[in-house]
């Protein structure tokens, strides 16, 4: 089977991945000109938090987001398995209890535990959550290392290349461009997220810290270097443009609520960049002719990717196969 895979973010390269290992010849085609800003996934945070996302995702998205463990532990390099814990100021201890209550999978740790999971949060929080079985990446790093072993396996990876100037040569179009899709997938909408970079003196952490907040909760994501991604915030809009005064007064507020020295953090970088969801906010595979699209992961690329990506693999590979995340008048394809 010869597969174009359109779309060179997170989606469109576990798709590949997937095909690849199953003997597919596949090619991936990008219109951005590299993996960067224009791209999607660029500003991911990377967690791998299936059971944090129960406090306001849907059920499959818990269970389906736990395949990304292992998945992302077999392909790339640096997934760090430290759990994740999510915190909350002492005004706000009821947001803690209805965290508590709405997912599983953790244990609530005093203050004494937090200090020796994380000494620099030493003082800082009566309470918190700790969900021993999540992780987290760099997800730069992963989709470097995941075009470097499809490279690798034969797969060719054009940048610079839209789709409506390129001359598909496989039997099967696998669709991944994200928000970009809404010109076939008419019930596709935005979500957009801003973030920042801070490099931080004095302050590490080993692993995602959400602070709840009613409001604007966010989560810290540590990187190398004393580097953190902070985020996201979630704006029904469609505007990709760059952050905005409130997003960036609410992710700084909060990061400086986790602890005091990120007031004299660094700004290495900002961004926005829209989500692309469906009414549910869970994702969808659905065939148009011989094109399968695979959209609407919203705010859980990194999480959910692989199990898309597995059902799509299949959906190819067995004309029988009914996936679970296909709309039921979408299940029969239609390939010439």
């Amino acid at each position: 089977m010869n597969v174009t895979v359109v779309g060179a973010g997170v989606a469109g390269l576990t798709v590949a991945t997937e095909l690849a290992e199953r003997g597919c010849k596949v090619e991936v085609i990008d219109r951005a000109e590299s993996f960067g800003r224009d791209t999607c996934s660029w500003y991911a945070g990377g967690m791998l938090a299936p059971w944090c996302e129960g406090d306001t995702a849907e059920e499959p998205v818990v269970r389906l987001g736990q395949e990304a463990l292992s998945w992302w532990r077999k392909h790339v390099p640096e997934v760090i398995e430290n759990g994740s814990l999510v915190v909350a100021p002492a005004r706000d201890t009821g947001e803690l209890a209805r965290f508590a209550r709405r997912t599983r999978a953790h244990e609530t740790i005093d203050a004494a535990t937090l200090a020796e999971l994380e000494p620099d949060l030493q003082g800082r929080f009566r309470q918190a959550l700790f969900f021993t079985g999540e992780a987290h990446l760099d997800p730069r790093k992963a989709i470097a290392a995941l075009t470097e072993k499809l490279a690798g396996s034969g797969v060719n990876i054009s940048y610079g290349t839209a789709l409506e100037d390129h001359r598909i040569s496989g039997s099967v179009v696998v669709d991944t461009r994200g928000f970009a899709a809404r010109d076939v997938l008419k019930d596709l909408r935005g979500v957009k997220g801003e973030m920042l970079v801070l490099k931080a003196k004095g302050v590490e952490f080993s692993r995602p810290v959400r602070l709840l907040h009613p409001r604007s909760p966010v989560y810290l994501v540590p990187r190398s270097d004393g580097h953190f991604m902070v985020g996201a915030t979630q704006i029904e809009a469609e505007d990709r443009g760059r952050i905005t005064a409130r997003g960036m007064v609410d992710l700084l507020n909060a990061a400086y609520a986790v602890h005091p020295a990120f007031a004299e953090a660094e700004i290495i970088e900002t961004g926005a960049d829209v989500r692309p969801a469906f009414p549910d906010n869970l994702p969808r595979l659905r065939w148009h002719g011989r094109t399968l699209h695979v959209n609407g992961l919203f705010r859980h690329g990194f999480l959910l990717a692989p199990a898309c990506a597995r059902m799509a693999a299949e959906a190819i590979d067995s004309p029988g196969y009914k996936p679970e995340l296909m709309d039921e008048d979408h299940r029969e394809r239609s390939i010439a």
